[in-house]
C-alpha cells in the first residue's frame, strides 16, 4: 500500500513541526486505506474536549462496507496527554493549524503524519512557484551539459 500524501499542504502552509499519531478507525476504513481510497486534500485536525479529531478526511467505502458508512466522519487521533497539551498550547498561542500531511501503515497500524503550519499568503505562494521553476530550469541546464 503506497503512502497517501496531502500535496497541497506544502503549497498552502509553511510547515514548522511534524508529529505522528494513530487513528481510531472502523474495519471497512482500514481496508479502504489499504486499497488507497483516501483523500487528505481538505482535511485538518481540530481540538475538541481535550481530544484531537481528524476532520474532512474522505475515505471511500468499498462495496463490502455497510450501507450507512459515512466517508467523511470525524476520526479520533490517538496521542498521549502530554503531546495533546503541547499541541493545544502551540495552536492557541501562535495561531497555528494542525494539518495532516500523509497517511501510512506502520506495523499494520494506520498512522497519520501531522504538521503544525502557518497559512501562506498569496505572495508567499507565488514565491514558492517561482523558486520551483528556477530549480527546474537549473536541473534541465545541468542535464543538457552532460
Amino acid at each position: 500500500m503506497p503512502d497517501i500524501y496531502n500535496r497541497q499542504a506544502k503549497f498552502n502552509y509553511e510547515l514548522l513541526e511534524n508529529f505522528e499519531a494513530g487513528v481510531a478507525l472502523l474495519g471497512w476504513e482500514v481496508k479502504s486505506i489499504r486499497a488507497g481510497r483516501v483523500s487528505l486534500i481538505e482535511s485538518h485536525a481540530r481540538i475538541k474536549d481535550g481530544e484531537i479529531w481528524l476532520m474532512n478526511t474522505h475515505i471511500s467505502p468499498l462495496q463490502q462496507a455497510p450501507n450507512n458508512a459515512d466517508p467523511i466522519r470525524p476520526r479520533k487521533l490517538l496521542l498521549n496527554k502530554q503531546e495533546i497539551n503541547r499541541l493545544v498550547g502551540k495552536i492557541k498561542e501562535q495561531g497555528l493549524a494542525l494539518i495532516p500531511i500523509k497517511m501510512y501503515f506502520k506495523k499494520n497500524r494506520v498512522k497519520v503524519g501531522l504538521a503544525l503550519g502557518r497559512g501562506k499568503k498569496k505572495y508567499d505562494k507565488r514565491a514558492t512557484i517561482k523558486q520551483r521553476e528556477l530549480e527546474r530550469k537549473e536541473r534541465s541546464v545541468l542535464r543538457s551539459k552532460k
